[in-house]
């Protein structure tokens, strides 16, 4: 019989099944072991499995990090904790000069499953340092994964995917959709990475759209239909690698793309996706490409600056819909 948990609960069900799976699987970060995790999401996994493998760290993003890349190089699967995202930004030497390029420096004689889970987003309310869409800042480092589950079902199959991965993988948990509710059934598989779902089917336009805006795109979708405007909605669930062939196959039927993401454009996977699709695909497109993003500042801390930063469900229906009329 499917259990029905919330986002936040995902975590610890998904960890607790990859560490009885697997006794080379550890669990390392701040709080995570007595205090059950900073968004109590690790709650119960020190009293199941000790803390030989549910280790509390000092307060030092650096240190979680190295501790999990000696540890991986020992033979072990380590999954590290940085609390918020944002934090990567303390051990990024870490994550992008070692954790990433160990393997290939080695000629593949030393692997390094480590999976790195990270909490980010905005809607929260927890202001410029600790909101921000981390992700897009490792989209140009070679030997990285990048997970971004947005549902239930996804998360559990991305983090169990991830934590079996012989390289790296950095998981996004986003803490606005902690609330969101889903089944997970008892034999619920991995779900491979590199591989997007699609969400809703439509042949007037294509959005690609993950997380946070994976839920207002598809709201958004909703609405046009009562238009008369049919979108299909697509989710990535992980930036890389990235499952372009699915966006594809449905360009060849919509003609029209729009991505919405959570966070400024430059530099960021909606830009890189419109990059890839017109260089590669230019003929499919009837309409110029949109791409729906946060404002070009750091994530207000008011929650009505917020929300505003953010693209919207009435802004993402404005817009397609001007776009599939023009």
């Amino acid at each position: 019989m499917s259990e029905q948990i919330n986002y936040r609960q995902t975590i610890a069900r998904a960890l607790a099944d990859a560490l009885a799976a697997d006794p080379d699987v550890i669990l390392i970060g701040e709080d995570v072991a007595a205090a059950g995790g900073a968004f109590k999401s690790t709650v119960g996994l020190l009293d199941r499995f000790g803390p030989e493998r549910v280790r509390d760290t000092p307060i030092s993003e650096q240190a979680i990090v190295g501790a999990a890349i000696g540890a991986a190089m020992c033979g072990l699967r380590p999954v590290a904790e940085i609390m918020f995202a944002d934090f990567a930004g303390v051990c990024f030497d870490q994550i992008a000069n070692q954790l990433a390029k160990y393997r290939y420096m080695t000629g593949g004689q030393v692997r390094l499953p480590v999976t790195i889970r990270m909490a980010g987003g905005a809607g929260s309310g927890f202001a410029a340092q600790h909101s921000q869409a981390a992700e897009n800042w490792f989209l140009n480092i070679p030997g990285l994964k990048i997970a971004v589950p947005g549902t239930v079902p996804d998360l559990y199959g991305l983090t169990r995917a991830a934590i079996q991965d012989d390289n790296p993988v950095l998981i996004f948990e986003h803490k606005n959709l902690f609330a969101v509710k889903g089944t997970i059934p008892p034999d619920a598989e991995p779900i491979p990475l590199g591989r997007a779902d699609v969400v809703r089917h439509g042949g007037d336009v294509t959005i690609v759209a993950t997380q946070q805006m994976r839920w207002r795109a598809l709201e958004a979708a909703g609405r046009l239909a009562t238009e008369g405007i049919e979108a299909t909605v697509i989710d990535p669930r992980t930036l890389v690698p990235f499952d372009d062939d699915t966006v594809v196959e449905s360009l060849t039927t919509t003609s029209r793309l729009t991505v919405v993401q959570e966070a400024p454009a430059g530099g960021s996977w909606g830009a890189s996706l419109i990059a890839r699709m017109t260089q590669h695909h230019f003929f499919l497109f009837d309409a110029p490409p949109l791409l729906l993003c946060a404002d070009d500042t750091p994530v207000p801390y008011a929650a009505n600056l917020e929300e505003a930063w953010m693209p919207s469900v009435e802004e993402i229906v404005s817009e397609v819909r001007k776009q599939v009329q023009s």
